[in-house]
C-alpha cells in the first residue's frame, strides 16, 4: 500500500501523518478546516484535500483521526463520507477514541460495501504521536491487521491485534480507566506536596523511582509543576472518553467509582473554562480551591 489517505490534522493526527510521508508513503489529509491542511501540508509533507471524497479515491488504506463518536460516524457514513467515496477493497483505520458499539458498527457496513475497517485508538498523546512510539490498539480482522502492520509501525511501538471490531476501543477504555486513575493521583500528591512546604520536583524525584512510579509522573507531571498546560490530550477529550466508559461499564453491570471520581474532578475543570486545555492541567482545580 503506498497511497494514503488521512481525514482529521489535529494534534495528533498530523504528527502520525507526518510519519507516514517520511517513510515513503504518498498521503492525501482532509480536514473540516481546509485552511490548517493548506498551512500544515508543507511543514508534514502531505497534499491538502478539500473533500473526504477527493482524499479517499485512489488510497489503498485510510486512516481517521478525529474528535468524537459523532464525528466518526459522520466521516465514516455520510453521503460524503469515506464507504459512499471509497473503492472496495480499501482498508479504513478509525484511530479515534470511540465507542465499541460504533467500531462494531462500522466494520459490519463496511462488510456491505466491501470496504474492511479497524478500529485502532491509540495512547501517548502529543509525544507519543510527535516520536513515533504510540501505543496502538486494535480491533478487527485479524489479516487486515498484518496488511496495516507497517503502517502502524511508522507510528508506534507497542501495537497489539486484541481481537474482533470493537476489541481496540475495548483496550483503550481500560487504558484510559488506568490513566484516570494516575492523572488524579499524580496531581493530588503536586497539591499535598505545595500544601505541606514539600519541594514538589523533589517529591516526584523521590517516588518517581519507587512503586508510584509512572508514565504520567515521568511525563505529565513535570508539565504541569511548569505551568505548561498546553493540550497534548484535551480536557474535554478525556471527559469525552470517561463518559464512553461510564456508558460502556454501565451496559455491562459495573460500576466504576474511581472513574466517576475523576470525570466529576474534570467535568467541574472543565466548568470552570479548563476543557481546551491538557490533563495535566487539572492541578489548577486543586490550586483554586
Amino acid at each position: 500500500m503506498k497511497n494514503i489517505a488521512w481525514i482529521g490534522t489535529g494534534v495528533m493526527g498530523r504528527r502520525q501523518a507526518g510519519h507516514l510521508v517520511r517513510n515513503g508513503y504518498s498521503v492525501k489529509a482532509y480536514s473540516r478546516r481546509p485552511e490548517q491542511v493548506r498551512e500544515l501540508a508543507a511543514q508534514y509533507g502531505f497534499i491538502p484535500c478539500e473533500t473526504i471524497a477527493e482524499a479517499v479515491a485512489d488510497a489503498d488504506c485510510v486512516f481517521v483521526m478525529v474528535g468524537y463518536p459523532q464525528d466518526v460516524e459522520e466521516v465514516f457514513l455520510s453521503p460524503q463520507g469515506i464507504l459512499a467515496n471509497a473503492r472496495p477493497g480499501t482498508l479504513a483505520v478509525d484511530m479515534t477514541t470511540s465507542l465499541p458499539s460504533l467500531a462494531q458498527r462500522l466494520y459490519l457496513a463496511g462488510k456491505e460495501k466491501g470496504i474492511r475497517i479497524l478500529d485502532a485508538p491509540v495512547s501517548g498523546g502529543d509525544s507519543g504521536a510527535e516520536n513515533a512510539t504510540l501505543s496502538i490498539m486494535v480491533g478487527g480482522d485479524p489479516e487486515d491487521f498484518d496488511e496495516a502492520l507497517p503502517l502502524f509501525s511508522c507510528m508506534g511501538k507497542n501495537i497489539q491485534h486484541m481481537g474482533p471490531a470493537g476489541f481496540g476501543q475495548h483496550t483503550k477504555a481500560a487504558n484510559q480507566i488506568a490513566v484516570a486513575g494516575a492523572t488524579a493521583a499524580y496531581t493530588e500528591a503536586i497539591a499535598y506536596a505545595e500544601k505541606t512546604g514539600l519541594d514538589p520536583k523533589k517529591m516526584l524525584a523521590a517516588i518517581g523511582g519507587g512503586a508510584a512510579g509512572s508514565w504520567q509522573i515521568e511525563h505529565m507531571a513535570p508539565r504541569a509543576l511548569a505551568g505548561d498546560f498546553a493540550p497534548g490530550f484535551y480536557v474535554k477529550h478525556f471527559i469525552k472518553d470517561m463518559k464512553i466508559i461510564e456508558e460502556e461499564s454501565q451496559n455491562c453491570g459495573l460500576q466504576l467509582e474511581m472513574l466517576e471520581s475523576v470525570l466529576a474532578l474534570y467535568q467541574k475543570f472543565a466548568a470552570q473554562g479548563g476543557e481546551n486545555q491538557g490533563t495535566q492541567a487539572l492541578i489548577q482545580l486543586y490550586r483554586n480551591l
